[in-house]
């Protein structure tokens, strides 16, 4: 258990104000104890393969504490292809893999989590996080939020946050 990278925030009297800082984010002593896992997404309103991620993220965390870890999540951003095409807005598309990748490395690396799931479903999303895990080098899983459900069916919602 002494090789987690977390154990650098969490073990040794010099560590009272993290592990202060973690339990006031809900953790108690079993968590800390626990290999960090984060939970990288991409949830959010700026398209729809990013609506429906909130089950897929919810399930990993699930997944996470069953197996004896501690999910710690947190998001990134997401560019719609599709609303930056034909303007000004298509010239970030492409580097918004770049800045995904960026900041989800910098939140394991910054937080020293021991491993990522990582969790998205558009066309700049998916490259961002895979890009983030080979550079992390720690265990690391993608998982797909799927494809894009219909906005409305029947007058109802398919793509909930929720």
């Amino acid at each position: 258990m002494s090789d987690y990278r977390s154990r650098i925030v969490t073990q040794g009297v010099e560590r009272a104000l993290h592990r202060y800082q973690l339990r006031s984010t809900g953790l108690d002593d079993q968590a800390i104890e626990q290999p960090f896992v984060g939970v990288a997404h991409t949830l959010g309103e700026v398209s729809p393969c990013s609506q429906s991620l909130k089950s897929q993220v919810d399930a990993a965390k699930l997944g996470i504490e069953v197996g004896g870890g501690t999910a710690r999540e947190f998001s990134t951003i997401s560019v719609s292809d599709v609303l930056t095409q034909n303007h000004e807005g298509m010239r970030y598309s492409l580097m918004s893999r770049e800045a995904i990748a960026d900041s989800v490395e910098i939140v394991m690396r910054a937080q020293q989590y021991d491993a990522l799931v990582g969790v998205g479903a558009c066309d700049k999303t998916i490259p961002g996080m895979l890009m983030a895990m080979v550079r992390l080098n720690v265990p690391s899983l993608f998982l797909h939020g799927g494809t894009m459900l219909l906005g409305f069916v029947g007058g109802k919602p398919t793509n909930p946050l929720a």
